[in-house]
C-alpha cells in the first residue's frame, strides 16, 4: 500500500470544539500533520461546530491554544484563512443546504417521514427475524399521495441518502482492502427534520469542496467510510467533488482494562499533561509510538525525525495501549536533551506563585541556576521541580515523616554531630570536599557513605531522596546547612 498520491497531498484535521482536547485527538492531529509535512503537502485545520448544544467558544479557543502549544502549524484554517474559507462549519450552513437540495433533485437522496417509534418497532422486528436492523428503505419510493398524507399528519421529514445496492470496496492505507455488503450499509440521514445538516453530510462535503486527498482518522469512524464513498460518487456526478480521497483508519488508543481511551478518562486530558509539565516534544514522541515507530530499536526521536520518516502505510492497525509510565520515561529523556538554559526557562511556571510554595522574595535566581543542571537529570515532568528544589527557598525543610523515621535511627544524633563538625571545616566551594566530610563522619561511626548521608539529607532537605546531596549542600550554603543540622539535633533531643 502506498500513501503517496500523484496529486499534491491535502489532509485535514477537523475536531469538534466540545470539552477539553484529549490525547487521542492529539495523536490524530500528529499523524495528519506529520503526513502533510512529510509529503510537503497542505494541512487544513477545520472546526466541526454544527452541534450548537455541545460546542462552545471556550473549547474552540482551547483547540487553537493546544495546536500552538504542540507546535502544529496549519496551512489553511482559523487565523490563517485560505481559498476555501470559512473553516468553521457553523459559518457554512448555506453551502450544506445547497448541496442537500442538489442531492434531492438528482435522486441521490429522499425525504423520510418515519417516526422514531416506527423505526424502533421495525428494527426490533428485524432483529427478531435475524435480519440486519438498519433502515429498511420504507420511504425510498413514496407516492405523491403518501407524501401528502404524511404532510397532512404534520410530519416533518429528514433527508436520507440513497445507498447503492452493491458492495463498496476501498483500499485502506492502514488496513488494506475492505469490502462492505449493501445489507450492512443502509440508507442514512444527512439532514435533520429541522433542516440542520448532520455530520454525515457536512464532513464529506467539506472534504470534497476543500480538495482533500487523504482522510486519516480514528478506527471508530471506519463503519461510516462506505457511506462517505457513496456520497463522494454522487458529489462527483453532480460536479461538486473532484475525487474520492484515500482513507486510512488509525488504531484505537486503549486505556485501563483494554477499553478505548475516552474523553472521560482522567489520563486522556491534554490539559493534565500540560499542567504536570510534559514537554510537547516528549508527549508527541510518545503518542507517535501508539501505532507507529521510527525503527525497532529507537524510541526517542525528534519531531523532525518523525516527519522525515513518516509513512501512513507503516501504521500498525492493532490497538495501542496508553502506558503513562512509558510516556513519563520518554518525556524525561526529552527533558535531559534540552540545553540547561532552555530547561531553566521551561521550569519558570513552577517556580513562581501561585504554584511555588515559597514566598517570591525567597526565590534566589543564582541558586536556581546553580542547581538546575543537577535537577534536570532527576525530573520526569517539569512540575516535579518544585519538590526537588523547595529546600533551597523555604525557610526550613518540609519533613516527610516517613523519611524522618526511616533515616533517623538510633545513633543518628551522634552521626549528625560528627558530620556537622567535619562540614564546619570543609571547603564549601567543592562538593567533593563536602562528600569527604560526610564520608569521614560515617567512617568514625562504622558506616559507609550511603548510611552516613541519609540523616544529613533528611536534616537538610526533609526527604530521603532528591537531588545529588553534596551539590545541594554546596548551593544551599554553609550557614543554612549547619543551621538545619542543628535544628534536626534539637528535634532528636526532644
Amino acid at each position: 500500500m502506498s500513501s503517496v498520491a500523484s496529486a499534491p497531498v491535502r489532509v485535514r484535521f477537523c475536531p469538534s470544539p466540545t470539552g477539553n482536547p484529549h490525547v487521542g485527538l492529539v495523536r490524530t492531529a500528529l499523524f495528519n500533520w506529520a503526513f502533510a509535512r512529510h509529503h510537503e503537502g497542505t494541512l487544513v485545520f477545520r472546526i466541526e461546530d454544527t452541534d450548537a448544544a455541545r460546542d462552545s467558544e471556550e473549547s474552540y479557543n482551547q483547540l487553537l491554544d493546544a495546536m500552538r502549544w504542540l507546535g502544529f502549524d496549519w496551512d489553511e484554517g482559523p487565523e490563517v484563512g485560505g481559498p476555501h474559507a470559512p473553516y468553521r462549519q457553523s459559518q457554512r450552513m448555506d453551502i450544506y443546504q445547497d448541496v442537500a437540495n442538489k442531492l434531492l433533485d438528482g435522486g441521490y437522496a429522499y425525504h423520510c417521514y418515519c417516526s422514531q417509534d416506527e423505526l424502533d418497532t421495525r428494527r426490533e422486528a428485524a432483529r427478531a427475524a435475524g435480519k440486519p436492523s438498519g433502515y429498511d428503505g420504507h420511504c425510498r419510493e413514496l407516492s405523491a399521495a403518501q407524501v401528502e398524507e404524511f404532510k397532512a399528519q404534520g410530519r416533518e421529514p429528514i433527508v436520507r441518502f440513497r445507498m447503492p445496492d452493491e458492495p463498496i470496496t476501498f483500499d485502506d492505507l492502514v488496513r488494506g482492502e475492505i469490502t462492505y455488503l449493501p445489507e450492512n450499509v443502509p440508507d442514512y440521514g444527512i439532514v435533520r427534520a429541522n433542516g440542520a445538516p448532520l455530520y454525515t453530510l457536512v464532513n464529506p462535503v467539506d472534504d470534497a469542496l476543500m480538495d482533500i486527498t487523504h482522510v486519516l482518522r480514528g478506527e471508530d469512524l471506519l463503519s461510516s467510510t462506505p457511506r462517505q464513498i457513496a456520497l463522494y460518487k454522487a458529489l462527483m456526478e453532480l460536479g461538486i467533488a473532484k475525487q474520492i480521497p484515500a482513507f486510512g483508519h488509525l488504531p484505537y488508543v486503549m486505556g485501563e482494562g483494554n477499553k478505548k481511551l475516552s474523553k472521560r478518562d482522567p489520563q486522556a486530558s491534554l490539559n493534565l499533561y500540560r499542567e504536570r509539565g510534559f514537554l510537547p516534544e516528549g508527549l508527541l514522541n510518545y503518542l507517535s509510538l501508539l501505532g507507529w515507530s521510527l525503527s525497532a530499536d529507537q524510541d526517542i526521536f525528534s519531531i523532525a525525525e518523525m516527519v522525515a520518516a513518516f509513512d501512513i502505510s507503516d501504521v500498525n492497525p492493532n490497538p495501542a495501549r496508553f502506558d503513562l509510565k512509558k510516556c513519563e520515561a520518554i518525556n524525561a529523556d526529552h527533558i535531559r536533551l534540552l540545553d540547561v538554559k532552555d530547561f531553566t526557562e521551561r521550569c519558570t511556571p513552577w517556580l513562581k506563585a501561585p504554584v511555588a510554595p515559597w514566598a517570591p522574595e525567597d526565590f534566589d535566581e543564582a541558586k536556581w541556576q546553580a542547581i538546575a543542571p543537577h535537577a534536570q537529570t532527576r525530573v520526569k515532568v517539569l512540575s516535579e521541580i518544585t519538590d526537588n528544589v523547595d529546600f533551597l527557598f523555604l525557610p526550613e525543610p518540609v519533613f516527610d515523616e516517613a523519611s524522618w523515621s526511616k533515616a533517623m535511627k538510633e545513633g543518628s544524633d551522634a552521626l549528625l554531630r560528627t558530620a556537622r563538625e567535619k562540614l564546619e571545616s570543609a571547603d564549601w566551594t567543592s562538593a567533593e570536599s563536602l562528600k569527604e566530610a560526610v564520608l569521614a563522619a560515617g567512617e568514625a561511626h562504622g558506616l559507609k557513605l550511603g548510611k552516613a548521608q541519609a540523616p544529613v539529607r533528611v536534616a537538610v532537605t526533609g526527604r530521603t531522596v532528591g537531588l545529588p546531596l553534596f551539590e545541594s549542600l554546596e548551593v544551599l550554603g554553609k550557614e543554612k546547612t549547619l543551621a538545619r543540622i542543628d535544628a534536626a539535633l534539637e528535634r532528636l533531643a526532644a
